[in-house]
This record gives structure tokens, C-alpha cells and sequence, in this order.
């Protein structure tokens, strides 16, 4: 057997399905970044956030939600799962395409790109539906590959659409929304023709299903409107008070955390259905150990990344976004993300076991109150300070205030201590590097 076949496993394709998405969205976002003009670049990065908190509406109102009651579940009540999350989805869908509606006849301003956007939002939305359900579906099933095919198909047809456009000379804000449409289309087509998206099991939704996933529904996507308003509220506070270049200039090192959200969502990915199926079984210790082994590797493997990307800030930014940014402030304001880096998994994990075990009301109080620390730290530093930085270090003061609530919520439920953390994650990441090794020496002997 080839030590590729060897390395092969639901964590790996786990975190392949996850790099694809960010990976190819960096790329795309470099060469629009190199492609559209200044104007047109801030106009796409609006777009997306618009496009974003919709779909964090969606995603956040379900995903979680078919997660929970999908894993471990007979095949019936699978058919009602997926049935009612299609029916759940169209509604969602209905409503936020009604208000774009509204808003695009009763809109006045003139500038030609924020039409462009109204009048796309509603179709593009709709055609993602497919996909969505799909990879919700698929992830309850632990279906990595498939996951990972269909991540690959979407953003590497955006990537060849705009690879395209860019060829003939066409790069600008309305043509990349072509681009993103058709993207999108083709893999909602290919999905319902494999089955992905289990379209036929609309027959078997039911009432107390759908009112089942709408009552957990309704905290889960409080709390994804909640992490999405944080990570944009920093760009919707700056694009009002300072100049339009300085938001691409803030946008692009946020991006640049996806370095560290791509190991996080894989690990993620692969926890959730895990710890549901635990908590099915009423086996809440298995649940503790897999959110302290989880969180415990990822603090301690992504650290020292975090001081190899402080160090080298710049030259990254050179390198993906251009001379022009290189020497800006998003080097620093990257340098300010990374002595944060550490919280991340600490504070993601409290989150989803937070859900996992029922209590998604707390969650959302966590993100919430996140929420409200990082807008008053804002306006805060920025009145005190006018500038950029004081808007990033008070992320540091957000993600502390999330990791020490959710330890403050979990010890009601769960016996752990902090410290717990470290120590397992270094004895499993120690085991994990061990395997690896002894995989590929084993590869070497055999040739």
C-alpha cells in the first residue's frame, strides 16, 4: 500500500475539504485583488460580506442543526432530516430574496456595482441551496471525499471563470459576478444529478422534525449571525470612518486568517459528528475528551505558526496581494491577529460543545457578548488612538472574553480543567507526529 493510500483518513480529507475553499479563495482574491481597480476591489469585498451574512443566516439556521439529529439517526429519520432542512432552507431562502426585492425597487443611489449586486443576491442564493443541503448532509455522514470534490468543483470553476476573464482582458466588478453565479449553478446541477443534495427526501419532511430543528435553529443561527457580525464588524466600522483604500487594507490580513481557520473547520468537521454521536449515547466524557484533545493539538500546532507568520508578515502579504499592500499597515495589523492565534481553538471548541450538549443558548450569549466587547473596544480605541491598530488589538480583548466564558459555561456540565487541554493535546499531537513518522519510514523500508 502507497503512503499516500496510508495517510488517507477522515482527518485528512476532513482538512482537504476545508484548505480548498480559503486556499482557492486567496488565490481568486489575489488576482481580483491585481485584476479590478481599487473601487472595484472594495465593491467585490462588499459583495462577499453581503453574500456571507445571508448565507451564515442559512447555513447557521441548519448545518449544526442536521448535524445533531442526522449522525447516528435510523435511515427514516435521516430522510426527515435532510427533507425538512430542505424545506427549512427554502423558506429562509424565500424570505431573503423578498427583501432584496424590496430593497432593489426602493433603492436610489446611483452607483451601477451595488445594483449589480441587488439584482444578482436573489438568484445566486437560490442556486446555492442545492449545494448547501449537500454538504451538510454529507458532513453528518462523514462523507470527507465527497466534501471535498464538491469544494473542489465550485471554487476551482470560480477560479477558472476568473483565470478566464482575466485572459480576454475582461476583469471587472460585474463580470466576476457572472463568474460567481455560474460557479455556483454548475455545482448545484451536478449535485442533484449525483444525489448529493437528496432532493426526493422533501417528500419525507415533517412537522415535528422541521419544528425540532427550528427550535434548535433558532439559537444555533443566533450565534453564527453573531461570529459572522464579529468578523465583520471590524470592516463595517472602519469603511464609515476612514478612507475607502484603508478597508482592503484591514480586509486583506483578516483574510489571511484562514491559515488558521482551515486546520480549525477540519477538525471541526470531524468533532461534531463524533461528539453528537456521543452525547446520543449519553456518554458525556467521551465528549469532554474529544473537545480537550481536539482543542489541546490545535493550540500547540498552530503556535508556532503564528510566530513564523509575525515574523514573515510582510513578505506573505508581498507575495499574495502585491507591492502595494506589502508595506501598508496590513502587515502590523496581521502581526496585532497573531498574538490571538492561541485562543482560537480554545474558544471554537467551548462553542460547538456548547451546542453539542444542548445548551446552544449559552453559545449564543458567548458570541454575543464577544460581539459587543470587539464594537465598544473599537470605537473605543479608535477615539482614543485614530487609527487602524487600536481596531485590531481589541480582537485580543474579544477572544479572550469568548474563551473565558465558555470555560465558565462548560464546568457547569463537564469536569475539566484549562489545563487538561495542553497536556492531552500534546500527548495526542506527540502520538499523531509519531504515527506519521513511523508511516513514512515504514514507506521508505518497503522500497
Amino acid at each position: 500500500m502507497s503512503l499516500f493510500k496510508k495517510l488517507i483518513n477522515k482527518h485528512t480529507l476532513s482538512l482537504a475539504t476545508n484548505a480548498v475553499l480559503p486556499v482557492l479563495g486567496m488565490v481568486i482574491l489575489s488576482l481580483l485583488a491585481r485584476r479590478l481597480s481599487k473601487p472595484a476591489f472594495g465593491n467585490y469585498v462588499f459583495f462577499q460580506i453581503v453574500f456571507t451574512l445571508a448565507d451564515t443566516f442559512r447555513t447557521g439556521f441548519l448545518q449544526t442543526s442536521v448535524i445533531k439529529f442526522y449522525s447516528g439517526s435510523t435511515s427514516e429519520r435521516m430522510k426527515n432530516i435532510s427533507g425538512s432542512a430542505w424545506y427549512l432552507g427554502f423558506m429562509v431562502t424565500c424570505v431573503f430574496a423578498i427583501v432584496n426585492l424590496l430593497i432593489y425597487f426602493i433603492y436610489t443611489n446611483p452607483d451601477a456595482d451595488i445594483v449589480i449586486t441587488l439584482k444578482w443576491f436573489s438568484l445566486i442564493y437560490f442556486c446555492t441551496l442545492p449545494s448547501a443541503v449537500s454538504l451538510w448532509t454529507l458532513q453528518a455522514e462523514e462523507r470527507f471525499d465527497k466534501m471535498f470534490t464538491l469544494q473542489l468543483m465550485n471554487q476551482g470553476g470560480f477560479l477558472a471563470l476568473v483565470v478566464g476573464v482575466a485572459v480576454a482582458g475582461k476583469s471587472n466588478f460585474e463580470t466576476t459576478i457572472y463568474c460567481y453565479f455560474t460557479a455556483n449553478l454548475l455545482s448545484s446541477v451536478i449535485c442533484i444529478i449525483t444525489g448529493w443534495a437528496k432532493v426526493k427526501t422533501i417528500a419525507h419532511k415533517n412537522w415535528a422534525t422541521i419544528k425540532q430543528m427550528a427550535h434548535f435553529g433558532k439559537y444555533s443561527v443566533g450565534t453564527s449571525i453573531s461570529s459572522y457580525l464579529l468578523r465583520s464588524s471590524d470592516t463595517f466600522i472602519v469603511k464609515p470612518m476612514f478612507s475607502p483604500d484603508l478597508l482592503a487594507v484591514y480586509y486583506i490580513p483578516q483574510r489571511l486568517m484562514e491559515i488558521f481557520e482551515i486546520p480549525l473547520r477540519a477538525f471541526i468537521s470531524t468533532a461534531l459528528p463524533v461528539m453528537s454521536a456521543a452525547v446520543q449515547r449519553g456518554d458525556q466524557k467521551y465528549v469532554t475528551y474529544i473537545m480537550k484533545k481536539y482543542a489541546g493539538m490545535l493550540t500547540i500546532a498552530l503556535t508556532p505558526i503564528a510566530v513564523i507568520c509575525f515574523v514573515a508578515a510582510d513578505l506573505i502579504i508581498g507575495l499574495l496581494f502585491g507591492a502595494k499592500y506589502q508595506h501598508s499597515d496590513a502587515g502590523n495589523i496581521f502581526r496585532i491577529f497573531m498574538c490571538y492565534v492561541m485562543l482560537l481553538p480554545i474558544d471554537r471548541f467551548f462553542g460547538i460543545t456548547l451546542d453539542i450538549i444542548n445548551k446552544p443558548h449559552l453559545n449564543m450569549i458567548k458570541v454575543f457578548l464577544m460581539l459587543t466587547v470587539n464594537v465598544i473596544g473599537d470605537f473605543t480605541g479608535i477615539l482614543m488612538f485614530h487609527n487602524l491598530y487600536a481596531v485590531a488589538v481589541a480582537s485580543i480583548f474579544t477572544f479572550a472574553t469568548g474563551a473565558v466564558f465558555g470555560y465558565w459555561a462548560l464546568k457547569k456540565h463537564l469536569q475539566f480543567k484549562i489545563s487538561d487541554i495542553f497536556v492531552l493535546g500534546y500527548i495526542e499531537l506527540k502520538e499523531l507526529i509519531g504515527v506519521v513518522m513511523g508511516k513514512i519510514k515504514g514507506k521508505r523500508l518497503t522500497e
